[in-house]
């Protein structure tokens, strides 16, 4: 199978650069699979289509401020003398670090991208505002380093006070104060997303009790969002891809809803991926590498919410090994032609 079989025509003024005023404005792509037919409604609609014994499921990660920017730190011996130079500490040019996920429990360790990713060799530090420092202290195959932090002895209290919020690079401006809020879902309660579970953002505190009102229970997941699940893929044939791996974890009282429920509707494609992996390997947390493409069985879930994702991704290929293919595709060249706000702050489409 061939990953150009999933690419699509997307102009650029259809990428959303702002969040709607409005979390429950968004336009929903309600998509019938069992009919192959769409139709167009509001999120706010979202309640219409859930019935008593369904289980809605919700990924209550919650993104940190993953982005850095600080200057590269250098140190110069000065001939002063020729038994003892002066040793000059100064910053260079300019340096930004984007924090994937951590290697150790106290955070001290992090894979990381760096920019400029050339010029930035293992041995290298890197000074931020306050006290806080990292040296890169290893390399990776794709160009990702591995940094150690310094200068603080709590790393995510120092990245929450100069930290950025880490879009997308497909929202052409810099993050602001009003992202902090609207790129987190109103009930983000587990710290560790360097992106958020972007279908998440559509829901309000009365959205959730509308759902509940129609009978629908709501259960959670916890799956810690990485940059794999963004990356374009590096193989054209898909039965060659193989995924960064994420942090998940289920509680036993959330499992059991999950178990007893008619109907499981999972809210984006991280919940999808969280309970599937669950559901085949017994373990109710761990890592998972899990990669979803048509042709794949699903062992719980049964019907997803999810926004509308970047051409020819893994994200694309999940929505497709739910709602089929040509259908999918066609979904999307409709939601193009209707001028459907896309990616991680536009609207979104339920697949039943």
């Amino acid at each position: 199978m061939d990953l150009s079989a999933f690419d699509y025509h997307l102009p650029d003024d259809l990428i959303a650069q702002e969040p709607l005023a409005d979390r429950a404005a968004s336009r929903m792509l309600v998509v019938h699979r069992d009919e192959g037919r769409w139709e167009d409604r509001v999120f706010r609609d979202l309640p219409e289509y859930l019935r008593p014994g369904d289980c809605l499921v919700l990924n209550d990660s919650r993104v940190f401020p993953a982005r850095l920017f600080g200057h590269r730190h250098g140190v110069q011996s000065l001939p002063i003398g020729k038994k003892n130079p002066a040793r000059h500490e100064y910053l260079s040019g300019e340096a930004e670090v984007f924090l994937v996920r951590p290697l150790t429990s106290d955070a001290s360790e992090w894979e990381a991208l760096v920019r400029p990713g050339r010029k930035m060799r293992t041995g290298e530090r890197i000074r931020f505002d306050g006290a806080l420092e990292a040296e890169i202290v290893a390399r990776g195959e794709f160009g990702e380093r591995t940094i150690r932090f310094s200068g603080v002895d709590d790393v995510y209290a120092a990245l929450e006070q100069i930290g950025h919020v880490p879009l997308p690079p497909y929202i052409k401006r810099p993050d602001d104060a009003a992202d902090r809020e609207r790129y987190q879902t109103v009930f983000a309660r587990e710290k560790g997303s360097v992106a958020a579970p972007t279908a998440g953002l559509h829901f309000t505190g009365e959205v959730l009790d509308a759902c509940r009102n129609r009978g629908a229970g709501i259960a959670y997941v916890t799956l810690h969002v990485g940059l794999g699940t963004f990356q374009p893929l590096h193989t054209e044939r898909i039965e060659e891809v193989h995924l960064h791996s994420e942090r998940y974890a289920i509680t036993e009282e959330n499992a059991q809803q999950i178990r007893a429920a008619e109907r499981v509707v999972a809210v984006g494609t991280t919940s999808v991926r969280t309970i599937e992996s669950a559901w085949r390997t017994g373990a109710l947390s761990g890592e998972t590498d899990i990669f979803i493409y048509p042709g794949f069985e699903f062992q719980r879930v049964n019907a997803m919410l999810t926004n509308f994702h970047l051409p020819k991704t893994s994200l694309v290929l999940l929505v497709a090994a739910l709602a089929g293919q040509e259908l999918t595709l066609a979904a999307y060249r409709h939601a193009v032609e209707q001028g459907y706000r896309f990616y991680s702050y536009g609207d979104c489409m339920l697949v039943v």
